[in-house]
């Protein structure tokens, strides 16, 4: 079993009552950028073994009379179709889940921006798609001066050419389906008018990563820079905070960079030499503080970064990230101390490939092997076949085993195997073999008839968590189907065939 080391309860109660000492410490209304994931934070549960994935919109919801949320998107990356990797759906849809999501926590949206607007299909089919919901949504262009000419940013040509978001309550959340959505500017650009309408306002930044009360080169904070090495994010001291206060805090060097300028703007804002001596001073992440198992954490963070290694293999393989960012994770894997094999189901797979093809090599040459490790620790595999492709079988074999089936036991009829793959075959011209989500769906035929099939169906929940690894490229349904059940998994970055094109 993986050991907590991080208590949600404790870190929901320690962030909702500094948030509400942020709000109540000044005059006007409070700005909250929130940076990373607001809702399916799964970095930060991954690498914090404890931590509820949902906390932080939990506690917004226990301050939902006080908050309205605003959601930026960056034209570029609706253009670009750019990905959320957790769920594998674009930026764009990410939008439309996280309205779904906030509404389900009884949290207001206020809008959507569209930042940095360019004038493309692709952007005003999403402006429409949403007003035709009833979702209000703005479009911002790019800051006109930024980011050195302060005078033109705090002016009619900068942040006044942006037209006013309507808010009534005293927290705005700000927040974005991720990085260079445009959350800060939109967030400065409403303190702007804020001022220019007679009302004072602030600006404050939520920031899970990396935790500023952690030492540097802390594993939980390493995992951030690997989380983000396509944008090339590096965790460095805060040189304005040692100044200042004379003690070490770390943040990332977007930030640090950006806080001269950042301060230079607050004050022409808002007219006062009182104001944040350093980018650690604008954050109210209070992770750090519920940390009740280093070593846990220091555990967890390293297998996140051998895991974003693998990603980026496979990434780079696709075409999908460059050079540096592959050699970035491979760096930051070694300063943890870490190789790929250190994630145990990434060496059963690849043994298992190697002992089938000692075998028999003709028959089992192009062989795809999956693993996962079970909550106990063991480690279950699974092989391609006519049948099923790996994934399946590892799936099945895992279910087989939590439900105490002996593993020689048949639990989905051949009958109905035989019907759904001729089907497939025949009605959708498809000879591949059956997928996991279509062998689950035999499992689910199967259980009406045999009992087994049940039993190993109940399991399926506590495969949540689970971590596997598959020596070929997923494709893109079975990629969707496992992240599904929940469970990590990670390739090689080999192609199971020659095809150019899967789905």
């Amino acid at each position: 079993m993986k050991k907590e080391g991080f208590s949600a309860e404790q870190y929901i109660e320690e962030q909702t009552k500094y948030i509400l000492e942020r709000i109540q410490s000044g005059e006007g209304r409070l700005y909250l950028e929130f940076g990373g994931k607001l809702v399916a934070d799964k970095h930060a549960k991954r690498v914090l073994p404890g931590f509820d994935e949902n906390a932080k919109i939990k506690l917004l919801q226990r301050m939902s009379d006080q908050a309205e949320i605003i959601i930026c998107i960056y034209a570029g990356d609706i253009v670009k179709s750019k990905t959320r990797q957790d769920f594998g759906i674009t930026y764009d849809l990410e939008v439309m889940r996280l309205i779904d999501e906030f509404r389900s926590y009884d949290l207001e949206v206020n809008s959507v921006v569209v930042t940095r607007y360019e004038d493309a299909p692709a952007v005003n089919q999403f402006i429409a798609k949403l007003e035709r919901r009833g979702i209000k949504t703005y479009t911002h262009q790019f800051t006109k001066g930024y980011p050195t000419d302060v005078d033109t940013i705090v002016s009619e040509e900068g942040y006044g050419a942006n037209p006013y978001i309507q808010v009534s309550k005293p927290l705005i959340v700000v927040t974005g389906p991720g990085g260079g959505s445009g959350k800060l500017a939109t967030s400065l650009s409403q303190v702007y008018h804020e001022y220019k309408l007679g009302r004072k306002a602030r600006y404050a930044k939520f920031e899970t990563f990396p935790i500023w009360n952690l030492p540097l080169k802390h594993p939980v904070n390493i995992a951030y820079e690997a989380a983000t090495a396509d944008l090339k994010d590096v965790n460095m001291i805060d040189p304005f905070h040692l100044e200042a206060y004379g003690e070490t805090a770390v943040n990332y060097n977007r930030d640090i960079d950006a806080f001269p300028v950042l301060s230079r703007i607050l004050q022409a804002i808002t007219g006062s030499t009182e104001g944040y001596k350093s980018p650690t001073d604008m954050g109210v992440n209070r992770a750090g503080f519920a940390i009740t198992d280093d070593e846990a954490c220091r555990e967890a963070a390293k297998q996140e970064v051998i895991r974003r290694y693998l990603i980026s293999e496979c990434a780079y393989r696709k075409g999908t990230v460059d050079a540096a960012t592959l050699e970035r994770c491979k760096l930051l894997m070694e300063e943890v101390g870490a190789t790929r094999y250190d994630r145990p189901a990434v060496q059963a797979a690849e043994e298992y490939v190697e002992v089938k093809r000692r075998q028999d090599p003709d028959r089992y040459e192009n062989v795809v092997v999956s693993a996962m490790q079970l909550p106990d620790g063991s480690i279950v595999t699974g092989r391609s076949s006519r049948r099923m492709v790996a994934t399946a079988a590892m799936v099945l074999n895992a279910i087989k085993k939590l439900a105490g089936i002996q593993d020689d036991m048949l639990i989905i009829s051949p009958t109905i195997f035989d019907s759904m793959s001729g089907t497939k075959a025949d009605v959708l011209h498809d000879k591949s073999s059956l997928n996991l989500e279509e062998v689950i769906m035999a499992l689910t035929l199967t259980k009406l008839t045999n009992p087994f099939a049940e039993l190993a169906l109940r399991e399926i929940p506590n495969l949540n968590g689970c971590v596997a690894h598959c020596t070929a490229i997923l494709s893109d349904k079975d990629e969707q189907a496992v992240k599904a059940l929940g469970i990590d998994i990670t390739s090689n970055p080999e192609f199971s065939g020659n095809n150019l094109y899967s789905v």
